[in-house]
């Protein structure tokens, strides 16, 4: 990636990142942090219904097609709808280390326009892991997955608890997404046992 900040380069202290042995198989379709997520939920009648599928090592493939309502200039995405996909694809990369962790950091290129009705083609793998840091890269391209790379970011993740979205969130989503048995079994499948 171009430009890429110090704050995205691994310390040389950095490993390599190691797939949990219960993540998903690749090929697997990685499921939706909830159903209200803007990335990957069903229940965003304009979110981006993001599908990612875990990848071989940590790494995953992801699609989503621009809609109208994803547009910025006319008939072209929002060049922030583009980085929501790109931090979408790369936060979904956590699933495979078995961790929670949010965005710290996103650098995003954008290489070409992708107009509406597009499907964006996503790769996306962790590249090292230092402490609680996560790098990742991701890359998006059109008209396939061997497509012309359109848009590209570099990440650093943060492995936080889930006291984070507990003490951070709204006390209304938080009752409904632990009243639904799919996240109450998504959840705990990240617990770590001393």
């Amino acid at each position: 990636m171009s430009g890429t900040s110090a704050a995205l380069q691994p310390p040389a202290d950095a490993v390599e990142p190691v797939r949990h042995p219960d993540a998903p198989a690749p090929g697997e379709l990685l499921g939706a942090h909830y159903d209200g997520c803007f990335g990957c939920g069903g229940g965003q009648p304009h979110g981006l219904h993001l599908a990612a599928r875990a990848g071989e090592g940590v790494s995953l493939t992801a699609e989503f097609t621009v809609q109208p309502a994803h547009q910025g200039a006319p008939g072209l995405a929002h060049g922030g709808v583009l980085a929501a996909a790109l931090d979408e694809a790369l936060g979904s990369l956590n699933w495979l280390l078995r961790t929670i962790a949010v965005t710290g950091r996103l650098e995003t290129d954008f290489i070409s326009p992708v107009p509406v009705g597009a499907t964006l083609h996503l790769e996306a793998e962790v590249t090292a892991v230092a402490g609680r840091k996560i790098y990742s890269t991701a890359t998006g391209r059109i008209g396939g997955p061997d497509g012309p790379v359109a848009v590209r970011a570099d990440a650093l993740f943060v492995e936080v608890k889930v006291d984070h979205f507990v003490d951070h969130g709204r006390e209304e989503e938080i009752r409904a997404a632990m009243n639904d048995p799919d996240q109450v079994r998504r959840a705990r499948a990240f617990e770590v046992n001393p």
